[in-house]
């Protein structure tokens, strides 16, 4: 059986992204868990985030953050929100903050234009730059839902866009890495159908 693992460094919604990858799984075992032996006998591994940035780097116990590294650095993972974030250069956010530099890209806070609202919240279109298996089922320009303050503006790992004021990235792969900026447990069936294709994602 393909064991999952959802890092609980204690930030994060766990529950819905739990929930959301068990409605999706159809014989996989979905593990929320801060305990690094555990973790180790993943398959996959689910990195969550919401909140500061800083509060979620910090959240982060050396032995966790070593053995999530360790097991990012090989195993297919997804990446959601605060959590792709942290996989970048670094982050203007709580007055700058060196993130895990892992995919190209640096986090700003998203460019205040007249009739713009932030945090940006709700629906919106997500625009393929190339093809991904992870994109199996899923429509070019599809929309997912969206709860962010900060946003990468490019990435030489980008595949695809989305427009709020600016063009800013809503998801980037590299390898085993795949990373949205948006919510899929929040983002119905669509989003149930990305988590299915994590689960079955091969590398």
């Amino acid at each position: 059986m393909t064991k999952i693992a959802v890092i609980d460094y204690g930030m994060g919604n766990l529950h819905s992204v739990s929930k959301a990858l068990e409605a999706a799984s159809t014989n996989e075992e979905i593990l929320v868990t801060s305990e690094p032996e555990l973790i180790k006998t993943a398959d996959k591994i689910v990195l969550p985030g919401v909140g500061a940035i800083k509060d979620c780097l910090e959240a982060f116990s050396d032995e966790l953050r070593r053995t999530t590294l360790e097991l990012i650095s090989n195993k297919p993972t997804l990446a959601i929100c605060v959590g792709m974030q942290m996989l970048l250069e670094s982050s203007e956010e709580n007055e700058g903050v060196t993130c895990l530099k892992i995919l190209d890209g640096k986090i700003v806070k998203i460019p205040p234009l007249i009739d713009i609202k932030v945090p940006h919240m709700g629906w919106n279109k997500v625009n393929f730059m190339s093809d991904h298996f992870l994109w199996k089922k899923i429509p070019d320009r599809s929309f997912f839902y969206f709860v962010h303050s900060y946003c990468c503006l490019s990435s030489s790992d980008a595949i695809s866009e989305t427009s709020h004021g600016t063009n800013f990235i809503s998801t980037l792969s590299k390898e085993n890495i795949f990373a949205v900026q948006f919510h899929p447990e929040k983002s119905q069936n669509l989003g149930l159908q990305l988590y299915k294709n994590f689960l079955d994602w091969k590398i």
